[in-house]
């Protein structure tokens, strides 16, 4: 087989690989969620956490305020809005205040309003509580808000189905002007949006999302004026942060992929080498992602994300290639340079590799990309470049005369630099308890402006909150629902004396049997219900003869069987159990998620009263922002000791190459100075570092030690090549034109990269030459 056909088959196997790697890439989904930072062994309370980012009913939320014009314009947008959604599929449940958005719900209460209704008890029934309870409800039916009770009212003239409406709908309830709700300052109309999708289905939120404004923008069409929509709610910021991490890796990889063609541009002259520089890295991403795909199912934003920092490395093997061969032949190439690349790509996926055994999935995510990344790259740099490049030599321009000089000249900094390194680990000693910023909303892309609006609309809509739950464990869903009641015997109270806002709980949609049993057993007999119902209605226009419908269908409901879950199917109550209310392999949990009280401070909750009052119920309390925290620093923690382990395996493989422990330290010294004093910086700049800023050391250490290891190797040779030291200078460059564009992102994830990299790439160069011992160059 000739040389030119083995090269075609080199091409024509890449190529394969690289469609099927665009089509699994494809296939492959993607996910924005917080579970990324969750343990994949969660504790029972990590489970809570867990469940309700991807499916809880509060990631389903859609906050909706229609602000501008007068009150009853906005009263009637959210009307019309309110008609149009509730007929869409993407939505299970639309609230604006209006009874009308209750329909089939109403049909479920009426069907099992006994059953249902907390005013059933042993004084209800009796002469004068059916007295009270039937004047009560003709004024109800005679107001507006008692007409869709109207047509019922000789079938429920106790108004039992109005009582339980009430009880959904008592916790947090909404302002009301023009018949729909509306904000406590009245200037803007409210809605309560619950999603099909689930909180974890980015895809699904941002069409819902879409879908909202769509016909809001459509209805204003048709009556132009000055109303407004805004929205909010965990799904509208899932999908606010993808599209804002989108938008700017385009902007920013338009913007480095310009400045990198300039500089490779005029390094080549050609543009055949400047395109096939980044055929290693597009390769290099590829892989990662279909690796990470097929082994976890699913990507999560930040890895995927993260395949824009891997190209600042694998762009680098490139460079190494076309700048290294400009001057010799190939084979030349692979004897003399090829073994030191090797072994940088081995530090680096020592680096990385430890993130493998990480009990977080999203450390074990970014670990398996980079090692998946790093390795392709390098590969398709040794086999692939040069099928591609056949015969054709990129011919460089010389190393300018001065930087040779200029490069030895820098060892007369050696001093200093040890000095800075040294006064950075020892800043850093003296801070270690400052270094790391233990709250997660770091990371958080969500703006002041937007999480102020998210929590005035929930304070508006007393809209339960995602951090403070009651949570009740139980063996099975019966034990699991009296749980919830008895928590809310206990919490009932401080609801009353304004402690907490409300409170949701799965029993108030679907009551226990045991409960439904007693409420049945306290309705009386035709006979007894009869006789009360005559002495009730004595010296009153209403007759008891009317209300025959009334006894027939307490009559009914003595003997019936309890409601159960499958009669709520088709109503958005099945949504609101089934989200509060969750089995598992062991057992079921009820959930109660907690509201603020309208005012509190910082939207905070009376913990230790909370905690109090539950005691002996069975019922925990949970600080889902708390224990998110908890989880957070345990991440981080553990990335920290894998970080550390994976530099031990790379001094370990250093050391068994190298085997010189001078030329060890020689190599490593740079490394870990340029990350000490970047850090160091960094924290006395105001910054408290993160996860993503461990993740840029670990670039630091990867890239800077190929260049520690080219420098080392050009000091100590005799009859090195200047265009080896041009290759790092340029490869140098490149990596911080990269990053440090990712340092002007708005996104903190991509951010903290771009700032720790860019300075610790050039820094690990000019250490490299800093502090290579001197002697080793004669």
């Amino acid at each position: 087989m000739t040389t030119g056909m083995k090269r075609a088959g080199v091409v024509l196997a890449w190529v394969l690989a690289m469609a099927l790697g665009g089509w699994l890439a494809s296939q492959t989904r993607f996910t924005t969620d917080l579970s990324f930072f969750l343990p994949s062994r969660p504790s029972a309370e990590q489970q809570v956490l867990v469940e309700q980012l991807r499916e809880g009913v509060v990631s389903r939320l859609i906050m909706v305020a229609i602000e501008g014009g007068d009150s009853a314009t906005r009263a009637e947008r959210s009307r019309a809005l309110r008609q149009r959604l509730a007929a869409d599929a993407d939505f299970v449940s639309v609230q604006n205040g209006e009874l009308d958005a209750f329909d089939r719900e109403l049909a479920v209460l009426q069907r099992h309003r006994y059953s249902l209704s907390p005013a059933v008890g042993e004084q209800r029934f009796t002469p004068d509580g059916l007295r009270e309870a039937i004047l009560n409800t003709i004024d109800i039916v005679s107001s507006p808000a008692g007409l869709p009770f109207k047509a019922q009212f000789l079938a429920d003239p106790t108004g039992e189905a109005f009582e339980v409406l009430m009880g959904w709908q008592s916790q947090g309830q909404p302002t009301m002007a023009d018949g729909v709700w509306t904000s406590r300052d009245g200037e803007r109309a409210l809605l309560l949006l619950q999603t099909r999708a689930a909180g974890a289905d980015t895809d699904g939120q941002a069409q819902a999302a879409a879908r909202v404004q769509a016909v809001f923008d459509e209805l204003s069409a048709h009556a132009p004026d000055a109303l407004r929509l805004e929205l909010s709610g965990p799904g509208v910021f899932a999908v606010q942060t993808r599209a804002a991490i989108k938008a700017d890796v385009a902007r920013l990889t338009l913007a480095s992929s310009i400045g990198i063609s300039l500089l490779l541009g005029f390094v080549f002259r050609r543009w055949r080498p400047l395109l096939l520089t980044l055929v290693p890295a597009v390769s290099g991403s590829l892989a990662g992602l279909v690796v990470v795909g097929q082994v976890h199912g699913s990507v999560f934003a930040i890895t995927a994300g993260f395949g824009a920092a891997l190209v600042g490395e694998a762009v680098d093997y490139g460079i190494y290639y076309f700048v290294q061969t400009g001057r010799a032949d190939r084979g030349s190439w692979q004897e003399r340079f090829w073994p030191t690349i090797r072994l940088g790509v081995a530090t680096s996926m020592l680096g990385f590799g430890a993130l493998l055994f990480a009990g977080f999935p999203g450390l074990a995510q970014l670990g398996l990309y980079a090692m998946t990344g790093v390795f392709v790259a390098a590969l398709t740099t040794r086999l692939v470049l040069p099928a591609m490049a056949g015969s054709h030599v990129a011919r460089t321009p010389d190393l300018p005369a001065w930087v040779t000089p200029r490069m030895v000249a820098l060892q007369a900094w050696r001093w200093p630099a040890l000095g800075a390194a040294a006064i950075a680990l020892a800043y850093l000693a003296w801070q270690h308890d400052r270094l790391w910023e233990p709250d997660l909303s770091a990371l958080s892309s969500v703006s002041a402006q937007d999480a102020e609006r998210d929590a005035r609309l929930r304070s508006d809509l007393g809209a339960p909150d995602a951090r403070y739950m009651v949570v009740v464990r139980a063996p099975d869903r019966e034990a699991a629902l009296r749980g919830a009641e008895t928590a809310a015997q206990r919490l009932d109270p401080l609801v009353a004396q304004g402690l907490i806002g409300g409170y949701d709980s799965p029993a108030r949609f679907l009551p226990s049997e045991a409960l439904q049993r007693e409420r049945q057993r306290i309705l009386p007999t035709t006979e007894a219900l009869s006789r009360n119902l005559a002495l009730a209605l004595q010296g009153q226009p209403l007759s008891s003869e009317r209300l025959r419908p009334f006894v027939d269908a307490v009559a009914r409901a003595r003997t019936a069987e309890p409601m159960r879950r499958e009669d709520l199917t088709g109503s958005a109550l099945a949504i609101a159990v089934d989200s509060l209310l969750q089995p598992h392999a062991d057992g079921w949990t009820a959930l109660l998620p907690l509201r603020p009280a309208p005012g509190a401070a910082d939207a905070g909750l009376p913990v230790d009263t909370l905690r109090s009052a539950l005691e002996g119920s069975g019922a925990s309390f949970i600080d889902l922002k708390q224990e998110f925290e908890s989880v957070y620093s345990d991440y981080l923690g553990q990335a920290i000791t894998l970080s550390l382990l994976g530099l031990a395996g790379i001094v370990l493989v250093l050391g068994a190459s190298l085997r010189n422990l001078r030329r060890l330290v020689g190599v490593m010294l740079p490394i870990a100075a340029a990350v000490l004093i970047v850090v160091a910086v960094l924290h006395a700049l105001g910054v408290r570092l993160h996860l993503l800023h461990l993740i840029g050391m670990l670039l630091i250490v990867a890239v800077g030690s190929n260049y520690s290891l080219f420098i080392e190797r050009w000091r100590r040779d005799p009859q090195a090549d200047p265009q080896a030291l041009l290759s790092v200078l340029v490869a140098c460059a490149t990596t911080a034109i990269g990053f440090g564009v990712l340092s002007l992102s708005s996104v903190p994830v991509l951010q903290a990269v771009g700032v720790t990299v860019a300075p610790g790439a050039l820094l690990a160069l000019l250490l490299s030459a800093m502090l290579t011992p001197a002697e080793a160059r004669e």
